[in-house]
């Protein structure tokens, strides 16, 4: 999950959650467990609230470098969020599901889904907030109310939004255990050599770029993990389903740039072999090639398990007609 803007400022009135760490961590501090646990919420806001007292462990106060341990008892007070600073807009919405708790959508590629620095207006959320005139959650603060997880601008597909703070804690909880299963397809420039297989390979900042992720060795960087088979084998490109056991920035951009086959369409990752993929066949992706296409998970309220499917762009079928062998 990337940085997000200020969380949880405001009135006195709180909401109060506790639970009891069930193993001691690998990673040693408190912040960096606890944004596991609360993806949604940035490390700067979690450092904050741990500051503030408003995190304790075993009910004292304690630093950000506390090293959690199992057995100890984590209380958080929520402070109620500051009245979002997004403006409601008028914005078309492709809705795959909705109820009291929660909102599936299939999210447009070039939608950027919360305001950050250069995009104040016609986000995700200004279209949420109008859409469900005001009732979502507050966890995610006042720049992303309702965001429980992500999707990169240019990618399509499957999202869910919380309605209110208790599917909000439920959702972020089951991605933080793993729990949803995340299901993408993708288009990569270059020729897979196997048809199916695991990435396990720890992903952290780029060294030098920091607005890239890199694969980076172990102990330096995040586990992450992501399962994959072929679909088509095409002229020049192969066409993927990626299943995410983790959910880090870029994973699935990264993971397969790590094999030699980045994504068609990511210039970030793969603008050499994009360049090699339209000289060799005419085929130039006009977006990021990834869709996260199925997306399952527990309902907050009900426990009944729920599964969604984002019908596949029309980008997709035209790059998998141009691109047959033979072509």
């Amino acid at each position: 999950m990337e940085q997000a803007a200020g969380l949880l400022e405001g009135s006195m009135a709180s909401r109060q959650e506790s639970f009891t760490i069930e193993s001691t961590p690998r990673n040693g501090r408190l912040d960096h467990f606890l944004q596991e646990r609360y993806p949604a919420v940035s490390r700067a806001s979690l450092q904050r609230l741990i500051a503030d007292g408003r995190i304790t462990i075993n009910g004292k106060a304690v630093k950000c470098a506390h090293s959690p341990r199992a057995g100890e008892l984590v209380e958080v007070t929520w402070p109620e969020p500051k009245v979002a600073e997004a403006q409601p807009e008028e914005l078309p919405l492709e809705i795959l599901y909705e109820d009291a708790e929660l909102v599936v959508l299939n999210k447009a590629a070039g939608v950027v889904v919360h305001p950050a620095a250069g995009h104040q207006e016609h986000t995700l959320v200004n279209a949420l907030l109008h859409h469900c005139a005001g009732q979502l959650s507050g966890i995610g603060g006042v720049a992303r109310p309702g965001i429980v997880h992500r999707l990169d601008k240019e990618t399509s597909g499957c999202l869910v939004v919380a309605k209110n703070d208790a599917a909000h804690l439920a959702l972020s909880a089951q991605f933080q255990q793993r729990e949803v299963a995340k299901t993408y397809h993708a288009l990569l420039c270059g020729r897979l050599p196997a048809d199916h297989g695991e990435i396990q390979a720890p992903i952290a900042r780029h060294p030098r770029e920091r607005k890239r992720m890199a694969v980076v060795a172990e102990g330096a960087g995040r586990a992450s993990w992501t399962s994959y088979r072929v679909l088509e084998r095409l002229r020049g490109a192969t066409y993927v389903e990626a299943r995410l056991h983790t959910g880090r920035t870029h994973q699935v951009r990264v993971h397969f740039q790590h094999l030699g086959c980045p994504l068609a369409g990511d210039l970030t990752y793969g603008s050499r072999q994009n360049a090699r993929l339209t000289e060799a066949t005419g085929y130039a992706a006009p977006r990021l090639m990834l869709h996260a296409w199925r997306l399952s998970f527990t309902h907050p309220a009900t426990g009944l398990p729920l599964h969604f499917e984002a019908p596949l762009p029309p980008v997709f079928s035209e790059a998998l007609k141009c691109l047959q062998p033979g072509g």
